[in-house]
């Protein structure tokens, strides 16, 4: 789910694009991430990080894919290093 490494926060989610609305949905399973965008050329995986980082309030550059580019199951790392942005980033997804 979400772990603290030196690079910054890996966190490993589901998305499933062509959703009719943005939204994340948090359960006993995980985390799971509904974008509108289409699986095409890479958009869905362009509105993932954009939605991310509006949501978590960080750049889109601190949003890297680490793994999963054309897989629904992705890791991300978030580029986050400030104790506070670190604590809100842990408190966004754990709430």
């Amino acid at each position: 789910m979400l772990k603290e490494t030196k690079d910054g926060l890996v966190v490993t989610l589901k998305i499933s694009p062509n959703a009719s609305k943005n939204e994340i949905i948090k359960n006993e399973e995980g985390i799971k991430v509904k974008i509108t965008a289409q699986p095409v050329d890479g958009r869905a995986n362009k509105a993932l990080t954009e939605y991310l980082a509006k949501q978590l309030k960080i750049p889109k550059t601190s949003i890297e894919i680490i793994r999963g580019e054309t897989s629904k199951e992705k890791t991300l790392l978030l580029k986050v290093f400030d104790n506070s942005k670190i604590e809100q980033v842990k408190q966004f997804f754990e709430n």
